[in-house]
């Protein structure tokens, strides 16, 4: 016996899929005609933007009020210029730089780039205070590590992106700042008492609803004083109790995707995780990148099934899609601001965060030495570095291994070194191939990732951007005087 068609249409408007390749395959729009609340766009999805343009159109085409969200953050979260790095400095360069107005405008000129795209909901402003310095999924996505300060930059940027006529989506509720792990890989475990979330994580979620916030994204962690064992996204304490209910949250819960370790695994699936995560309170459920029709059609008959065995009231799944509904037809009717979107401003804003401590003096004809870093599943493989900037410098990309280290010192010669990295306090063996090179050349260090407290000895300086996006390298090549 077939699926029945009304719990069909009822559950995939609860659904947010995602489909391979530059343009979106049939099934992908059928699906949107029977009811697909929409899709997620990744940076396989996007070429140029002819191209993207086209593929929205084709989505609309079945559907003219389909969702089509992306997680365009700036920084180092970006889709649209995945291939070349974003041309907008991210949340922890704008809080740098302290000015909330300047913030708006930012999220309001890639919210105009969104728009003019056909895109309807951004996933961001990532609003999780960054309280640990080894965090490795939020780190320079965060304004900060001050609650107040990345409560007023959140409300700002998410006024910015709606004034532009794109939904925006808070993330990631009640708070990753404080983890340690990633959980794109595993479950992280934030082990703190309710009153100290309430300090801490949650006043930036209090001011982007005041802001008037569309959508807010669960995390995919566990907090055991209100989630016990499972993670905040299938958590009604959380979801309800208190996002609804104390903090007055009346849009629309979308998920972290689904098909991540810290979900799926708790779950048991992906089927399983949609009916747990519609159970506690979400409203709108991130698949994940890897789908395809059948993936989407498996969701959608677990959800009616649970609604038939009692694990999941039919209202619930009513309610759910009414939420998503509510956000699409928003989409429709807001109005967009005239501006347009100024890509300049990012570089302009880049130059304001640097920060140098020491003296950049005596770097004529240096080595630019880039250490490899993994890049975490949010971001992607998206280019970075000073390498695109650079004016006759030479630049080699090495690992911090000791084999690597004696090739940098040969090439070097009497030359300076410039050595760029992300996270260069966590890097394995970064540390002491800094100090190694140090005591022997005069060498600058480039931080392109979360500004740690720890600074390597014996440099001549060390000069942090808060962020690695193509503004990002362009201000420190200029500071540092390489772009000619």
């Amino acid at each position: 016996m077939g699926l029945d068609p009304g719990l069909r249409r009822l559950a995939l408007g609860t659904l947010l899929a995602a489909y391979p390749g530059a343009v979106p395959p049939q099934w992908a729009v059928d699906l949107v005609a029977d009811g697909l609340a929409g899709h997620t766009l990744f940076g396989t999805n996007v070429h140029d933007p002819a191209q993207l343009a086209a593929s929205t159109a084709a989505l609309r085409a079945g559907r003219s009020d389909v969702l089509i969200a992306i997680d365009e953050e700036g920084g180092d979260v970006t889709r649209l210029a995945h291939a070349t790095g974003s041309p907008y400095p991210g949340n922890a360069a704008l809080g740098a730089v302290g000015d909330v107005a300047l913030t708006r405008r930012v999220y309001q000129s890639i919210g105009a780039e969104l728009a003019a795209l056909g895109i309807t909901v951004n996933l961001a402003p990532t609003v999780d205070v960054n309280t640990a310095d080894d965090n490795p999924v939020i780190g320079t996505r965060s304004f900060g590590a001050d609650p107040l300060l990345v409560a007023a930059h959140s409300a700002a940027a998410v006024s910015g992106l709606q004034t532009a006529g794109v939904a925006a989506c808070a993330k990631h509720f009640p708070g990753h700042g404080a983890t340690v792990t990633d959980s794109h890989h595993e479950l992280p475990t934030v082990d703190v008492p309710l009153e100290l979330l309430r300090q801490r994580d949650l006043p930036p979620f209090a001011a982007v609803i005041t802001a008037g916030t569309q959508a807010v994204m669960t995390a995919h962690i566990r907090v055991p004083a209100l989630t016990g064992d499972g993670p905040a996204t299938f958590s009604r304490a959380v979801l309800v109790d208190l996002l609804r209910d104390e903090y007055g949250f009346t849009g629309t819960v979308i998920t972290d995707a689904l098909e991540m370790k810290g979900a799926a695994v708790a779950a048991g699936g992906v089927g399983p995780a949609a009916v747990r995560a519609l159970s506690a309170g979400a409203d709108l459920l991130c698949i994940g990148a890897q789908v395809d029709a059948a993936l989407v059609e498996h969701v959608a008959a677990e959800i009616a099934e649970a609604t038939s065995d009692g694990r999941l009231p039919i209202a619930r799944v009513e309610e759910a899609a009414g939420r998503a509904a509510a956000l699409a037809a928003w989409t429709r009717a807001a109005g967009r601001s005239p501006a347009d979107p100024e890509p300049d401003l990012g570089y302009a804003v880049a130059r304001r965060a640097v920060r140098v401590e020491g003296l950049l003096t005596g770097l004529e004809e240096p080595l630019v030495v880039q250490l490899h870093t993994e890049s975490t599943m949010a971001e992607g493989r998206v280019p970075w570095g000073l390498g695109p900037h650079l004016d006759g410098a030479r630049e080699i990309r090495v690992v911090a291994s000791e084999t690597d280290q004696a090739a940098v010192r040969e090439l070097a010669g009497n030359r300076p070194i410039v050595l760029v990295g992300r996270h260069l306090h966590r890097l394995p063996g970064g540390p002491e191939l800094i100090d190694a090179l140090a005591a022997a050349h005069p060498v600058t260090v480039v931080e392109m990732g979360w500004p740690a407290t720890w600074r390597p000895s014996g440099v001549r300086a060390f000069v942090t951007t808060y962020g690695a996006s193509h503004a990002n390298g362009r201000a420190a090549a200029e500071a540092l005087g390489l772009t000619g």
